[in-house]
């Protein structure tokens, strides 16, 4: 079994901009029962974001380089100096003891991949924990609530071929059993969808913790909201589907896919 520690932990807060819950993210993080370091990166550098940084007192790296979804989430995670790295989104709240039960979930395998856990909706400035597209969600995860099977590769793969029920903000990588670079440029809304059907075929595990640790807010101005607006996601979709079938059958899967979307509009 694998020995990580807090020690090992961090959060990387990937800032875009001036978001008015950055603040909010900031202190869930602050506020976990384990003392886990805590950094920013952007590649939007402003004065809001510095006045935060400087309040809370956090590392702070700009990205220089080529901006985008997966180029910030790289960059973050080669910031990130440990072992275990959880990017967290800055409109989104974390339970104080999300970090401590992601280390006793993946201290239970020889070699954790990524680890992730059920996770609730913030709308219109309320939790919600239960609606269809969560439902849908949990269902399609419910095979790895069972130990064993979170290390078998077909077992991932068919629960991804139906979709994305990984709740990216709730992910956690464990750097040393990984690829240097995770996400592929190129992608807007299945950049996260693209990494973990990549990481499903190494060996190790899928750590899946049931219980409900962060809690993902939908709202006008959200990454979320703005790419299902945008007609591109289909196109994307499409081709992730075509990763794990036929593409008569990817078509299909696609059309039923879209009608769910609309449960993440507000």
């Amino acid at each position: 079994m694998s020995n990580f520690t807090a020690a090992d932990y961090i959060f990387v807060i990937c800032a875009y901009k001036e978001s008015p819950y950055l603040e909010e993210c900031i202190r869930s993080l602050k506020g976990q029962k384990i003392p886990a370091e805590i950094i920013l990166v952007t590649s939007t550098p402003n004065a809001y974001i510095e006045n935060l940084v400087e309040k809370y007192q956090l590392e702070y790296y700009i990205n220089r380089g080529k901006s985008g979804i997966a180029e910030d989430w790289n960059f973050g995670l080669s910031k990130a100096e440990g072992r275990v790295v959880t990017i967290a989104h800055q409109d989104d709240v974390y339970e104080p003891d999300f970090a401590k039960k992601i280390l006793e979930n993946i201290n239970r395998h020889e070699k954790p991949l990524i680890a992730f856990t059920d996770y609730g909706e913030i709308r219109n400035k309320k939790r919600v924990t239960n609606n269809r597209l969560l439902k849908i969600k949990r269902i399609m995860l419910f095979p790895l609530r069972i130990k064993t099977l979170q290390q078998i590769r077909f077992v991932r793969r068919r629960i991804l071929s139906l979709g994305s029920p990984i709740c990216c903000p709730s992910v956690t990588f464990v750097k040393e059993n990984l690829p240097a670079t995770i996400f592929t440029s190129g992608y807007r809304s299945d950049v996260d969808w693209q990494a973990w059907e990549k990481i499903s075929q190494f060996k190790g595990a899928f750590v899946y913790c049931k219980d409900i640790l962060m809690y993902h807010r939908i709202h006008e101005e959200s990454a979320t909201t703005a790419i299902i607006a945008d007609h591109d996601r289909t196109k994307e979709d499409y081709e992730m589907f075509c990763k794990f079938w036929p593409k008569w059958v990817a078509g299909m899967i696609e059309w039923f896919y879209c009608k769910g979307e609309k449960s993440n509009e507000v």
